[in-house]
């Protein structure tokens, strides 16, 4: 695996690479908490992020990857591998505690649910170059295709029963998200092998430049409404997300599937991100748990400053 510069101390060096990704989080939190920067804007923020920013952003990287960078069965096989460890942990642990499915199944989604989209894209493709997209973009698309579906399906289990009008509406909501439609878009230009015009190429460049900070932004006003309640059961679901997930996944891309060194790195780094925020909507959304979930993002981005430089430097060869 190459290293991301040639400073003595690695440790040291990505702590400083991604402080200030970390530092863009807090001057976010700090303006939410404030309240310079209100709920109201912090969603109009997050909906221009979403759907324009990080979408342009998604679409010109994917359609500059040839296609046979892009796919890698053994990269998928691996993360598969060790989501569902640990993804079989927390649901164990949860069931272990009497918990609900619908509950036990929401603390799993934390533990294996990262912010692929808003931080570690964005941190990634500056940390490790362009070359990091196409393995972040396979987790980022398991994330939302194996995962997003899982979790409504096991909660519609728990409240009723599952009939095909649910995989119709899951089908529907994959196609409705940008980051999938983004991806699938750009893979499919790169499939044509057709250049982008260069005015289409600067507009995507100078609209997609705007995730970076905008996401990060966003990430941290959105936290300064979480509620830090049951630390413990965050803390068990940090040490899931931020301690067994990339483990396993390692574990996984390393041993059992293994892939090229490169590549590895990425993934097990993309494991250690902290949880998604994502989860906690759907939490919201279903009345499952949502002050646990707001407390495992705080805690876990928190301390994803360290944890993440950590893994990096520990995946990332002398």
């Amino acid at each position: 695996m190459r290293r991301i510069s040639g400073y003595a101390s690695p440790m040291a060096e990505i702590f400083l690479r991604t402080l200030p990704f970390f530092a863009l989080i807090g001057l976010g939190y700090g303006a939410g908490r404030i309240h310079f920067f209100r709920a109201e804007a912090t969603a109009c923020l997050t909906k221009f992020v979403f759907y324009f920013a990080l979408s342009a952003m998604l679409f010109r990287f994917a359609a500059n990857l040839p296609l046979a960078r892009v796919f890698d069965g053994a990269l998928i096989m691996g993360y598969l591998f060790g989501c569902a460890v640990v993804y079989a942990i927390a649901t164990g642990v949860a069931m272990l505690r009497q918990l609900d499915m619908s509950t036990a199944a929401i603390e799993a989604q934390c533990a294996v649910i990262g912010n692929t989209g808003f931080l570690g894209l964005p941190m990634f493709a500056l940390l490790f170059g362009e070359a990091a997209i196409g393995p972040m973009m396979l987790v980022l698309a398991t994330d939302l295709i194996v995962f997003s579906s899982l979790i409504v399906i096991l909660i519609t289990a728990a409240r009723s029963h599952i009939t095909p009008a649910i995989f119709g509406t899951i089908g529907l909501g994959l196609l409705k998200n940008p980051m999938i439609v983004s991806i699938s878009l750009g893979l499919l230009w790169s499939a044509l092998r057709v250049p982008i015009p260069t005015p289409l190429n600067d507009f995507l460049t100078l609209l997609g430049a705007a995730a970076t900070p905008g996401a990060l932004f966003a990430i941290g006003a959105s936290l300064a409404d979480k509620s830090a309640e049951r630390l413990q059961i965050a803390g068990w679901l940090s040490l899931c997300k931020l301690v067994l997930h990339p483990a396993a996944v390692a574990l996984g891309v390393l041993v059992l599937f293994p892939v090229d060194s490169f590549s590895a790195t990425i993934v097990i780094s993309a494991a250690a991100l902290p949880v998604a925020g994502n989860v906690y909507m759907l939490a919201q959304h279903y009345g499952v748990a949502p002050h646990r979930v707001s407390a495992a993002i705080l805690v876990s981005t928190a301390l994803a400053i360290v944890t993440i430089p950590l893994v990096i430097a520990l995946v990332t060869p002398a």
